[in-house]
């Protein structure tokens, strides 16, 4: 299965790994996930006293034996686990070599890749809208089953990072536009003006199992130019001319250290599992090792 994203090989070790759900699926579409719904999969739940009209099938003679009472089998009911992968595809997100959107969608792509083999069901929710990419946009929603890879990964690499994003108001939208909550997977820098705490807190709030990646370019974390400087805000075009010497370059770089870990500390005081990958990571080791370290998938 050939795409520009994920290597044939990295897709293969994929292949051997589930999303691991802290809370049980509540989708109403059948899929390999055990739900507190009671259905007719192998997996035995429980009993309740049999009715006039239930299948016989289902009656356990070996209660009937021993209290001469007729009982029926219940069994937990295999559900999917919808998977809502919110992609900041804003104009920043452009920034850095490699390009940080380019290592959000190669991630992206491997969680979906993951889900999808799973038989849970998929949805990326890039922000801010692009009407040019609407029809892309629109197969991404509700993808299911392994078949769908292709495409998925197809349509993944037509989104382009474009536009100014209100990073709070994608979330809480998406939040409530989910019919049930599963699992959440946020790809984005996080730097947006107005912060990230009210549009993670609404993910939570919604019941989701939230992930956050954090990635930033690795000029971003530790800049490699001095001296009198123009800097262009790529999302809104302001200027601002700088003098940065290396003594100003110290102390940025404890500021984004700072950022950094206290938003880690908000992600774990909220049980969200937060990953900060500057975008030249090794993506084998953030997929392979730090992911399934914390449990996120094994």
């Amino acid at each position: 299965m050939a795409n520009a994203l994920l290597t044939p090989e990295l897709l293969r070790r994929l292949e051997q790994f589930q999303l691991l759900a802290r809370r049980r699926a509540k989708s109403s579409a059948r899929g390999e996930r055990r739900s507190k719904a009671r259905g007719q999969s192998v997996e035995f739940a429980d009993h309740r006293n049999y009715v006039p009209g239930d299948d016989f099938r289902y009656l356990d003679w070996n209660m009937y034996g021993r209290l001469e009472k007729l009982f029926l089998k219940l069994y937990e009911e295999e559900r999917e686990l919808p998977v809502r992968i919110f992609l900041d595809a804003s104009e920043s997100m452009g920034f850095g070599e490699p390009a940080k959107f380019h290592f959000a969608r190669q991630i992206a792509a491997a969680v979906g890749y993951v889900a999808l083999c799973g038989f849970d069901r998929v949805s990326v929710v890039p922000f801010p809208e692009n009407r040019d990419e609407m029809a892309v946009r629109g197969a991404l929603r509700a993808v299911r089953g392994r078949k769908s890879a292709l495409n998925y990964f197809q349509n993944l690499g037509y989104l382009t990072a474009k536009g100014t994003a209100n990073f709070n108001e994608s979330l809480r939208r998406g939040a409530l536009e989910a019919r049930q909550a599963g699992m959440a997977l946020v790809l984005s820098d996080f730097l947006d003006p107005n912060g990230y705490e009210a549009g993670l807190t609404a993910l939570v709030g919604r019941g989701f199992q939230v992930n956050a990646v954090q990635i930033l370019a690795p000029d971003e974390i530790a800049p490699g130019t001095f001296g009198d400087l123009r800097l262009v805000d790529a999302e809104t075009g302001g200027v601002q001319e700088v003098t940065f010497g290396k003594y100003r370059l110290a102390a940025y770089q404890q500021m984004v250290q700072n950022y950094c870990q206290r938003m880690k500390e908000f992600c774990q005081g909220r049980g969200i599992s937060f990953f900060m990958a500057p975008s030249n990571t090794s993506l084998e080791q953030l997929l392979l090792k730090q992911l399934r370290q914390a449990e996120v998938w094994g």
